[in-house]
């Protein structure tokens, strides 16, 4: 008997899925039958896409949101759509393009129809993720030019490091005594008293 199946993917944690989730189960998706990834959608090395469609049976039916909750890369796109409803002879719909619902149209027109509309969202999905890398390189960069720093703060060394470091190549004390009093790594005490010579 063919089963519903949906699948849900965000791009990060942070993000909600309770639209889709909400979508797919007004269409008769059982929760179980839901798989969700929070992951890019560059490639689809993705868990549990991957346990999805080992699960899929001929005659079954993937429902989602739209084409870009599937991925963001154009060629992927169009190669996982052929090994979904040809391969693996299963039906996929796309909730908010009623073009894209493989039950329908199965003639030589609907099925030419539906790879267009395929093709033209799988552009605009690649497109959109390329504008968004675009537009946060771009935010990266003038953030830089207006001096915000990224990454971990540098640890401030204590106001006798100096003295600490004299001692140590000394002898007077040992690596480990001297990292622990300054609380840093062993490669970070290093980086710190090469940074010294240059002063």
């Amino acid at each position: 008997m063919a089963k519903k199946y949906g699948y849900v993917r965000v791009s990060s944690v942070d993000q909600n899925e309770d639209r889709q989730l909400i979508a797919l189960m007004k269409v008769g998706v059982a929760k179980e039958n839901i798989y969700i990834d929070k992951i890019s959608g560059k490639n689809f090395e993705r868990p549990k896409y991957k346990c999805l469609v080992k699960k899929l049976r001929r005659g079954d039916i993937l429902y989602i949101m739209s084409i870009d909750r599937l991925g963001r890369n154009y060629e992927q796109i169009q190669n996982q759509w052929r090994i979904i409803t040809r391969e693996k002879g299963v039906d996929i719909v796309v909730l908010d393009m009623p073009l894209l619902d493989t039950r329908q149209g199965k003639d030589l027109m609907g099925t030419f129809i539906a790879d267009l509309v395929l093709q033209i969202l799988s552009f605009v999905a690649q497109s959109e993720r390329e504008k968004i890398k675009e537009r946060q390189a771009q935010g990266i960069a003038a953030a830089k030019a207006r001096g915000v720093k990224f990454g971990r703060p540098m640890k401030k060394m204590p106001d006798d490091f100096e003295e600490l470091v004299k001692m140590w190549k000394e002898k007077r004390i040992t690596l480990s005594e001297i990292v622990k009093a300054c609380e840093v790594s062993e490669a970070t005490f290093y980086r710190r008293v090469r940074e010294l010579k240059w002063r």
